[in-house]
């Protein structure tokens, strides 16, 4: 009970992440004979208790992170992000491929032994670091001009490193950002020529990668395969998973087949991580599928009313930064499986298996109920901490 006493922060967020994990153990197991039988890949009760170990490292961060007061976290994004850009060169530079295309987005941990998908810690640090930027120029004149190296040098630069191996990642980023500074007053007019540079930069990019195919390979022949498969859906391989999916929802029905009782789980490529939504409509039927909608909405909700209850610009602004992209990325995992969306490769939040994921997403979760916890802490005595200093934001005592 001493653990639980502990707790703090906003209750609902905790039941409903705890409900959706707990819940995650059922269509995880049901979802890894795929690995088992069809790819070879350990057993079932290997990838149950991985899916276990996993959750319960992820809660410790969610724990662990919920303690530290929220205005530490502007200190720490400004020390994070050169390590998050060191990062990300690093992996963009092994040049991994899978399958002839480009697919760089994981370091190994030496030791440890399991590999990081460097990008999901970049979303999180980056909008941290928005948030922080946006808090600080939020009583002056924004001009364009001044805020093109604080702030949308760093976003370009994790943008450009993200994309040549993970275009559905780096355009949730970019979506996020934009939104993040257009809740935090930033100009709607600047936003615009924003958006433009982007489209311009990203058009370089594909004509770059067309003319020299040795520089990215095959990644942006996969991207508009993806969007042609989307638009006119072909009797293809690249269109395999998409079909399966649409079979498992097809046959779910109302209340589904049943706990484990799903067949194309047999035959769907990624069931236990990009594709597991289709996996728990056809089990649970479009019951279970909108009881788990429901939740993320509920999420979503619970975060809109931190975000509101937050006595600070930035704790308003830093849970909106991470809060949102969780339930952005639930939406666009669910309207993948129904072919409401071209194939991108983004996971269920909380209920796919997979490690660095689920971690981002509980560290994300972690800094919403940071924010949350009303701590006695004088207005006067945080404001007098200097927040563009990391080493002084990181001294500053409570």
């Amino acid at each position: 009970m001493g653990l639980f006493n502990n707790i703090q922060g906003d209750k609902a967020i905790w039941a409903v992440v705890a409900l959706l994990a707990l819940f995650s153990f059922l269509p995880v197991y049901s979802a890894s004979s795929n690995l088992v039988y069809v790819v070879g890949n350990g057993t079932t009760t290997g990838h149950l208790i991985k899916h276990a170990l996993l959750l319960f490292l992820g809660f410790g961060i969610i724990y662990g992170v919920h303690k530290i007061p929220s205005h530490f976290f502007k200190g720490l994004s400004l020390i994070a992000m050169p390590i998050v850009l060191v990062l990300l060169v690093f992996t963009l530079a092994q040049g991994t491929t899978i399958d002839g295309a480009n697919a760089s987005r994981w370091i190994r941990v030496p030791l440890v032994g399991f590999s990081f998908q460097t990008s999901n810690l970049a979303a999180v640090v980056l909008m941290i670091y928005v948030a922080r930027y946006l808090t600080k120029i939020k009583e002056d004149v924004i001009t364009f001009k001044e805020s093109i190296l604080p702030l949308w040098l760093p976003v370009f630069l994790v943008i450009v490193l993200i994309l040549p191996a993970n275009f559905s990642t780096a355009a949730i980023i970019f979506s996020m950002v934009l939104l993040l500074c257009f809740l935090g007053g930033y100009p709607i007019k600047y936003l615009l020529g924003i958006v433009g540079v982007g489209m311009l930069c990203l058009t370089i990019f594909i004509l770059t990668a067309k003319a020299m195919p040795d520089l990215f390979p095959n990644r942006v022949d996969t991207w508009i395969s993806r969007i042609e498969n989307f638009s006119n859906p072909e009797d293809t391989e690249a269109d395999y998973q998409i079909e399966r999916a649409k079979i498992a929802v097809a046959t779910g029905g109302i209340v589904g087949k049943g706990a484990g009782k799903s067949v194309q789980k047999n035959f769907l490529p990624q069931s236990s991580s990009d594709f597991i939504y289709a996996i728990i409509v056809e089990e649970y039927g479009l019951v279970g599928g909108f009881v788990l909608m429901f939740f993320y909405l509920l999420l979503l909700f619970r975060i809109v009313v931190v975000a509101n209850g937050s006595q600070t610009i930035f704790g308003k602004l830093l849970v909106l930064g991470v809060g949102l992209p969780i339930v952005f990325q639930a939406l666009i995992n669910m309207a993948v499986a129904v072919e409401l969306f071209p194939v991108t490769g983004q996971t269920l939040p909380l209920i796919s298996s997979g490690g660095t994921s689920s971690w981002m997403t509980c560290l994300a979760i972690g800094i919403i109920l940071s924010v949350s916890v009303k701590r006695e802490v004088s207005e006067r005595k945080v404001a007098e901490i200097d927040d563009t200093n990391p080493l002084e934001v990181l001294s500053g005592q409570l």
